[in-house]
């Protein structure tokens, strides 16, 4: 029996000893995976750069990647992807916020329990339902009202864009108003506030640092999109700001690319990563903004 007990503190003390360095190996793994990326990313963008200068890259309002005179300006990518996310947020913040506030400061928590789930299914439907949605049935919707619209075009994978990342605005901003102490909420009533001062004067201001970093992140989801605006946005690479015209974004570039016949080593090919990168650079600054703001407007209570 006491063999039986020091044989089962050993193999204890062995898995004791082993758990961290497995964690440990995993969190390595992570970072070498995201170095390897990077490093990728790297090389090839300096391979399109050896070929194509970078001002003309970021201030070119013509991308032509095919035939004798190729052209390579990345701005009607950015200006396709920066006007759809713009076009989601105005979707997305208000309903988003309305939606915490109703659920944090209104609602019973019966009734919390039952909608943030659901609400939560949205975040779960495939991107490519949402992009098929917004071809086959937001667009023609839209063309009774615009008659000039598109078939393809920015604003209808925009709006839709916009729904789908309803639930991380929503979900990420309840959650910072639910840890605003409730003392806050009682003191804000006992002075004779309302209940909608209270959230409006009391509840945001305590909790703006979390609803910021959620529209920060709600952004950088928005930017990464792909299969909503590839299906839906067209392949159209027009330097506009008509958004009732067909334009394409980043991701969307990078889809065709990839989908297409480029020859490996040719300037096409090596383009797909200079986009690439441009796309990552964004996405990573728009995640250390939200983390910034989170640490710099941070209340503890």
């Amino acid at each position: 029996m006491i063999h039986k007990n020091k044989q089962s503190m050993n193999i204890g003390q062995v898995w004791e000893k082993m758990v961290p360095k497995v964690l440990l190996s995993i969190a390595v793994i992570s970072i070498l995976t995201t170095i390897g990326i990077l490093a990728t990313l790297t090389v090839e963008t300096i391979a399109f750069f050896r070929e194509v200068p970078i001002l003309d890259f970021f201030t070119g309002t013509k991308l032509k990647p095919l035939g004798a005179n190729a052209e390579f300006g990345v701005l009607p990518l950015l200006t396709g992807t920066i006007l759809s996310t713009i076009i989601a947020m105005f979707v997305a913040i208000p309903v988003g916020l309305m939606t915490a506030v109703y659920l944090s400061e209104y609602a019973s928590d019966k009734v919390r329990r039952t909608l943030k789930p659901l609400l939560e299914v949205l975040a779960g439907i495939p991107t490519i339902v949402y992009g098929f949605f917004a071809y086959t049935f937001v667009t023609p919707i839209l063309r009774t009202f615009i008659p000039g619209l598109d078939p393809t075009n920015i604003l209808s994978p925009g709006l839709v864009m916009g729904i789908m990342i309803i639930p991380m605005v929503a979900s990420l901003s309840e959650d910072a108003m639910s840890s605003v102490p409730s003392e806050m909420r009682q003191g804000a009533f006992a002075l004779g506030a309302t209940r909608l001062e209270t959230t409006w004067r009391v509840v945001i201001p305590a909790s703006i640092s979390g609803i910021i970093a959620s529209f920060v992140l709600a952004i950088s989801r928005a930017i990464g999109e792909t299969m909503i605006v590839t299906i839906a946005s067209g392949s159209s690479k027009n330097f506009t700001f008509d958004i009732t015209q067909s334009m394409q974004t980043m991701t969307a570039y990078i889809v065709e690319v990839t989908g297409g016949e480029a020859p490996a080593g040719s300037t096409l090919y090596y383009s797909l990563y200079a986009v690439a990168m441009t796309l990552f650079v964004f996405t990573l600054v728009m995640n250390l903004l939200a983390q910034y703001i989170s640490r710099r407007f941070r209340e503890e209570y």
